[in-house]
């Protein structure tokens, strides 16, 4: 039963198929046996993990099994600050994946709150209102305005019933229903005007239905199921950061062993050595990098609020980043969500209207000049029509003055905000841009009768009555269903008759208006005799006079078109997904540049007829779906995660959730968004804005890339502690460091300037490269070169000044110990000044070093840190160090520098030769053919 399709079916063949009486419904025990076959009304949550797995899945990662190693090492040496600071990291890290992962699982449940906590049915023949959970097939439920559907009805009977359904179709009006069968047997979700669907809102007038499916059988159980058997994606720095955690374990363990065996060989103390390895094991692992990755999100997370953009889960903030595809939805996102009246036709002439939202202000526009208001009679009868012939408002919204202490005009702080239907809060906006408002209406002006909006009619009138005592029919409606109650109309002022015609210069203009993916109403009046009575609808629709025509749309932000420039110029595709009709969603595509030359618009349905393998070869050559599904939009998701794309996907509406989480990186809508798409979700735009993604992937590189610059920096300066000892020992030389320097150097030099390298400005053509692939290892782009090549010099250049101290009195211990303080020295000076190289992903001399002033206050804090220990009696036998002298201060600082500014120098000889040569640069290179 469950595989029927129910739009196609008559009364009488659902009465039938459903073995129940419309009038009187089920009885209560064929309602119980109906119960135990097709279950409860609820949606499934699915089998639920305890929050004690969750917490305890957290500490798993391999890297946090390596830092629990690192905690025992710290331990066994006697270094508790170390071994306390590392539990602490691993708690930390710990805590807030737990908390991502318990408000991620909560999806389920806000979706279950959609569903309506009780229903009115009738059984037995008799009305009743029972929770909603109780309902089964064959059911006939009672809706009217307010009620949120409580299951999928087949509709049975309808009055002026529109439903709101753009959570779940992306339909960006409400949808009037009828109860006549559909023929087609495979019609999107969004066009099945005679059902109404679980979780959606009755938003004016009534209807009956019988209950067809309840439950997980529900398209919201569709959902809901979608959800359940989606996985979350792994983020791309989840995955790099594990990669690199082995990585750095075997390294770092092999250069131990070689340092400590190399030194054993050269007649060095085993125990000695072996300190000296566990030293330097511990100083190779930077177990300080989670916790300075999870500083810089935490902080890129604090700049995102400020830019409106919401983060859920601190991995995702680095995933933006390497955005490839950003799918987005069009209603309030790429749109206002706000319908607008822009053109006009009246009597054989086209008028253009401008100004935004529902707010009044603008001009209606002929021939590029202001209309004439007072004298165009024939408009000024349509915005009266417009006005009055409707029962939506506009209104200042509440604004609280209080708030801040700095004063801002009131021009400025005036905001508009609609009370009632976007297509009737349009014509109410249209006519007070021509003068023409309700509280001026409202004194001339009785309503007298209403005859609403009926799907059938596709019409709605009112009777006016004014003060003289005249009174007027005015109507508005579909044109061609308008113009069939029409005899006349007003052409250049005056009314004359309807001719076949004019009748098809009218029809000409609604197909020229509605070409352009504009929503056209008519608008039509009729002035009524002394004496005449107008008792039905068929009376008051008759002999009508046409005035003309209305055109609207819902128009795109203007801050979008600029927004979509720019990730084109990044390198990332934008596509288009809507439940909207494909005509509305080309030309807002065309409008916003995201139909370019060569892409394609799909249609749910050419989706449904499409298997994987012909979907994965169209989906890098579309940029637009229409009317699509949920079930689609998740396909769509898939497909382009195949092809190799970092997907971001937004959304706000239940519909979105499934393909939500399975993207890489879930946006949802803050203002518009419904709970589900927002606890599926990684980030929440507070604006609604598509300007605050491409904010939002701006933080998002500028955080991976600071990620990479401590990355650089750490690990650089690691290779350069391991080879100061390996050269040595190699050379048969004293060790140039003891285990306590060590361990010193790296609390030191990992600590403040790494986290400062956390929060380093962005370099200026970071939006002008193209996005980085998903599967890029974390030291591509030469990073691996630059942390070996550093490395090796600073290790080479600490054991030079090493040896050349040394060697004035090689067998004396003072002199080793001199020695070994200038090589603590060098060490740590040449990883504060490598620090300032990091920043540049060229060399030092590409950007200014005094940019960071949290860098230059971190490098100094860490040179008093090295200066105290030097210097302060007590901690010098501690750490077995002597104060230097000028010499000795000189050889350091010199010997220090050389790595840095001699790669630098390298780095920008060889890119003047480079470009003497003709050669386009890296930048160059790294700017996207905008073409594509």
């Amino acid at each position: 039963m469950e595989q029927r399709h129910w739009h196609q079916l008559g009364a009488e063949q659902l009465q039938s198929d459903l073995n129940v009486d419309p009038k009187r419904g089920l009885t209560g025990d064929e309602a119980t046996l109906r119960r135990k076959e097709a279950g409860w009304n609820e949606l499934s949550e699915g089998k639920r993990i305890s929050p004690i797995t969750l917490l305890l899945n957290q500490f798993k990662d391999f890297m946090v099994l390596v830092l629990m190693g690192a905690t025992l090492v710290s331990g066994l040496l006697g270094e508790y600050l170390d071994a306390i600071t590392i539990i602490a990291i691993i708690l930390l890290n710990g805590l807030l994946g737990f908390v991502q992962e318990f408000r991620a699982e909560r999806s389920l449940r806000a979706l279950k709150q959609l569903s309506a906590p009780s229903a009115k049915v009738v059984r037995d023949g008799k009305s009743l209102l029972i929770p909603a959970k109780e309902l089964v097939p064959g059911d006939i439920v009672q809706l009217e305005s307010g009620d949120r559907i409580p299951a999928d009805l087949r509709l049975l009977h309808t009055s002026s019933c529109d439903v709101e359904e753009s959570a779940l179709t992306g339909e960006s009006v409400p949808v009037s229903k009828h109860s006549r069968p559909i023929p087609t047997a495979e019609v999107p979700l969004g066009d099945m005007k005679n059902m109404g669907f679980m979780g959606t809102m009755v938003t004016r007038g009534t209807a009956k239905g019988v209950v067809v499916r309840t439950g997980m059988n529900t398209e919201m159980g569709k959902i809901a199921d979608l959800i359940q058997n989606t996985e979350a994606q792994e983020t791309p720095l989840q995955h790099r950061l594990e990669q690199l955690g082995k990585i750095l374990i075997i390294v770092a363990l092999a250069l131990t062993v070689l340092v400590v065996a190399a030194g054993i060989l050269h007649g060095q103390p085993a125990v000695a050595m072996f300190l000296a390895g566990v030293s330097l094991a511990v100083a190779a692992i930077p177990e300080g990098l989670p916790a300075i990755v999870t500083i810089a999100l935490a902080l890129g997370v604090q700049r995102m609020i400020k830019r409106k953009a919401i983060v859920r889960k601190l991995p995702s903030v680095e995933t933006l980043g390497c955005a490839s595809v950003i799918c987005s939805d069009k209603t309030g996102t790429l749109t206002q969500n706000k319908m607008t009246v822009t053109r006009l036709w009246i009597g054989g002439r086209e008028l253009q209207v401008n100004g935004e939202g529902y707010e009044p202000s603008g001009s209606i526009l002929t021939g590029g000049r202001p209309a004439d208001l007072k004298n165009d009679s024939a408009l000024r009868r349509l915005l009266q029509g417009a006005a009055l012939c409707n029962n939506a408002e506009i209104a200042q919204a509440e604004t609280d003055w209080s708030r801040g202490k700095k004063k801002v005009s009131v021009q400025e702080e005036i905001t508009w905000e609609l009370k009632g239907d976007p297509t009737e809060g349009a014509l109410v906006t249209l006519a007070a841009k021509g003068g023409v408002t309700q509280q001026e209406l409202g004194e001339s002006y009785t309503r007298e009768k209403e005859f609403p909006f009926d799907s059938e009619r596709k019409r709605m009138s009112v009777l006016i009555g004014d003060r003289s005592g005249k009174r007027t029919i005015f109507c508005k409606g579909a044109p061609d269903m308008l113009l069939e109650q029409c005899t006349r109309i007003l052409w250049e002022g005056n009314e004359i008759p309807l001719t076949g015609t004019l009748r098809q210069k009218v029809m000409a203009a609604n197909e020229g208006l509605a070409s352009g993916a504009l929503r056209v109403l008519g608008i039509a009046y009729r002035e009524l005799r002394p004496q005449e009575n107008v008792g039905s609808e068929s009376e008051a629709e008759s002999q009508l006079v046409f005035i003309g025509l209305t055109g609207m749309i819902d128009p795109p932000r203007r801050e979008a078109r600029e927004a979509i420039l720019k990730c084109r110029r990044a390198g990332i595709r934008t596509v288009m997904i809507t439940g909207d009709h494909g005509t509305t969603a080309e030309a807002i595509a065309q409008q916003l540049g995201i139909l370019q030359r060569g892409s394609q618009v799909l249609t749910g349905q050419q989706l449904s007829n499409m298997d994987e393998e012909a979907l994965d070869k169209a989906v890098d050559s579309t940029s637009v779906y229409a009317r699509v599904s949920p079930e689609h939009k998740l396909r769509i998701v898939k497909s382009l995660q195949r092809r190799g794309h970092v997907v971001a996907m937004t959304g706000d509406g239940v519909n979105d959730a499934p393909a939500i989480k399975a993207a890489d990186i879930g946006i949802a809508m803050g203002i518009t968004g419904t709970d589900v798409t927002k606890e599926a979700a990684s980030l929440v735009l507070n604006d609604d804005n598509f300007s605050t993604i491409v904010a939002a992937i701006e933080e998002g590189r500028s955080i991976y890339e600071n990620i990479r610059k401590f990355i650089r920096y750490l690990l650089a300066s690691n290779v350069g502690e391991i080879l100061t000892m390996f050269f040595a020992m190699m050379a048969g030389l004293p060790l140039p460091l003891l285990p306590i320097q060590i361990l010193w150097v790296n609390l030191v030099t990992d600590g403040l300037p790494a986290m400062a390298l956390g929060v380093d400005q962005p370099e200026k053509d970071l939006m002008e490269q193209r996005p980085r692939g998903a599967k890029e290892n974390i030291f591509a782009r030469r990073l691996g070169w630059k942390i070996i090549s550093r490395g090796l010099l600073i290790g080479f250049c600490t054991l030079a000044a090493f040896w050349l101290t040394l060697r004035v009195a090689p067998d004396s211990a003072a002199q080793l110990a001199k020695a070994q303080s200038v090589a603590f020295a060098t060490l740590v000076l040449a990883q504060l000044i490598h620090v300032f190289d990091c920043r540049s992903s060229r060399s030092i001399f590409h950007r200014n070093p005094l940019q960071n002033g949290y860098l230059v206050l971190a490098v100094l804090s860490s040179i008093v840190l090295m200066l105290v220990v030097m210097y302060v009696e007590p901690l010098q036998s501690i750490f077995k160090t002597v104060p230097l002298g000028m010499r000795e201060w000189a050889l350091a600082i010199v010997f220090a520098g050389i790595p840095t500014f001699l790669m630098g120098a390298g780095s920008v000889w060889g890119g003047r030769r480079h470009r003497r040569r003709g050669g386009p640069g890296r930048f160059l290179q790294s700017k996207p053919n905008l073409s594509a």
